[in-house]
């Protein structure tokens, strides 16, 4: 008997799946296990598997096509059987989608009419979609000027996102007749960010389209805009954690040998790794980029005079920043809960720890820990609210806020009730490095069901902070302070710690809340705890 398959709900705040490309058409054998098709949400594109045995009988999302969730995506049955009773479901959604074709139309014969009027030789590269958020982009830097020489691979310019800030290299040979946007300057996706063809043509009519290409939802026929998004993607997956500058072809040895590319000696232009780099590389040889620097160069300088104001563009980090932390905090009900652990044993179970040789834990790590183990136990914390119902999460993955020179983000452990101490330091440290490099993919930095912020270490006591969305809570870390304390009605010289716990009223009612910070505390005064 036939299996109808529907659009998936891949992400909690999902309302709708764009198909980016089909890993089955309809006559194929489907197994259990098999890749169907990728899958675009609202914030990374994931591979969705059959998890029926069968025939693909029926597609109902064409691939570049967006649909509900829970909509008709495909139907898996036996060989020849009769489906017409369950495509019937799927009309709506069909005469929708022809409708949108047919108003689609129109658009896209002004793309191709508009597109007659390039002149021959002459690329339009557009501003590419470089995460799954994007909706503009900001040019960072130029590294080609108008009337400059471009050969394919070169570095255009370098393009900062919602997320991070990527190289993106020129697919076309020629010579850069226009820059669509200046530099600092910012221009939707799809928009024109540069113009390249042979020296000395005639653009002037080339304006027209770019409104034109704007304006539509770029149809699999529009040649040049497909091949611009190809080159787009292959640009994303070649851009290394650290932006380092490297070829495709590069890239792709490197991933087949193993080497590191943060670690080789680049001989291309401005430091750009080539083939031969890779195929020259030796183990022993030293990283040629220092992470630091680069984060250094990153961080936009801010100096005061006196009697003279000045302004800093927002970044697109800042931007999402500023957006995201608005929204929970103007619809999200906070209270705050403060409770004060004692130290004394935490530290002593750290420095016994860290005596194993090549072991070396932070009291961040024991935190991190000591949190996950206490959201099992308190499921309720580990929740999200979704308008009419409570999403109790069923992994428990902590997000880590760290600050990067444009503000803030989180990087997510997964599954963390299940790390062990020094796989927690590992990770984190591994994280925090490339956050501040702007080198975290996108889905790192998502799924979190709990999240940590600590300025302890910049000798802050006590602190609260806003709730990550989609979690109903976030716990908040104060400095480790020596001070006098009263233990068996003598008082003596301890060591303390605050924690601020922000939940969000919906989800956490105060007493649950509070047992958490109990349990949390139990675990942080007595480490052995955790063993149980």
């Amino acid at each position: 008997m036939a299996e109808v398959i529907t659009m998936p709900r891949l992400s909690d705040t999902m309302t709708e799946g764009k198909v980016a490309k089909w890993h089955k058409k309809v006559g194929d054998k489907i197994k259990e296990g098999d890749i169907l098709a990728e899958i675009e949400t609202d914030k990374a594109v994931q591979d969705f598997e059959s998890e029926v045995e069968g025939t693909l009988l029926y597609v109902g999302v064409e691939e570049g096509a967006a649909a509900v969730v829970d909509s008709v995506l495909a139907i898996i049955g036996n060989e020849g059987e009769d489906i017409s009773g369950l495509t019937g479901g799927a009309a709506a959604p069909s005469s929708g989608s022809e409708e949108k074709k047919s108003e689609e139309q129109p658009k896209t014969e002004t793309v191709e009419a508009v597109a007659a009027e390039v002149p021959a030789g002459v690329e339009v590269i557009t501003m590419p979609r470089l995460s799954d958020t994007m909706t503009e982009g900001k040019v960072a830097k130029w590294h080609k000027n108008v009337g400059d020489t471009v050969k394919e691979g070169d570095l255009l310019a370098e393009i900062e996102t919602d997320k991070a800030v990527q190289d993106f290299e020129s697919e076309f040979n020629g010579v850069l007749l226009k820059q669509g946007v200046e530099e600092g300057g910012a221009a939707p996706v799809d928009s024109v960010l540069a113009i390249v063809g042979p020296a000395g043509t005639d653009i002037s009519a080339v304006g027209a389209p770019k409104a034109a290409a704007q304006a539509t939802e770029k149809p699999a026929e529009q040649k040049a805009e497909v091949k611009t998004e190809e080159k787009t993607a292959a640009a994303v997956s070649n851009s290394s954690s650290d932006r380092v500058a490297i070829s495709p072809l590069a890239k792709k040895m490197a991933q087949d040998k193993g080497v590191d590319i943060n670690a080789v000696q680049g001989s291309g232009e401005n430091g750009r790794i080539v083939k031969k780099d890779i195929e020259n590389y030796q183990p022993s040889a030293k990283p040629a980029a220092s992470a630091p620097a680069a984060s250094a160069a990153a961080q936009v300088a801010v100096s005061f005079v006196q009697g003279e104001d000045t302004e800093t563009p927002n970044s697109q980090v800042r931007n999402v920043i500023a957006k995201r932390l608005s929204e929970s905090k103007f619809s999200a009900p906070h209270y705050y809960l403060m409770v004060e652990i004692n130290m004394d044993k935490a530290i002593e179970a750290r420095k016994e720890i860290n005596s194993i040789p090549d072991t070396k834990i932070s009291f961040n790590d024991m935190i991190i820990k000591a949190t996950a183990i206490a959201l099992r136990k308190h499921p309720q914390v580990n929740s999200s609210w979704a308008g009419d119902k409570i999403i109790h999460r069923g992994n428990i993955n902590v997000g880590v806020a760290v600050a990067i020179p444009d503000g803030l983000v989180v990087p997510v452990l997964k599954n963390t009730d299940q790390m062990s101490y020094t796989q927690i330091s590992a990770a984190v440290k591994d994280m925090a490095s490339r956050a501040k490099n702007k080198g975290l993919k996108a889905n790192e930095m998502e799924g979190s069901t709990f999240s940590i912020s600590n300025l302890g270490m910049f000798g802050i006591e006590t602190f609260t902070s806003i709730i990550n969305q989609p979690n109903s809570a976030i716990l908040s870390v104060g400095a480790i302070i020596e001070k006098p304390i009263v233990k068996n009605g003598q008082i003596v010289v301890g060591n303390t710690m605050k924690l601020s716990l922000a939940c969000d009223h919906r989800v956490v009612d105060g007493a649950t809340g509070a047992q958490f910070l109990q349990t949390l505390r139990t675990y942080l005064e007595n480490p052995l705890t955790l063993l149980l």
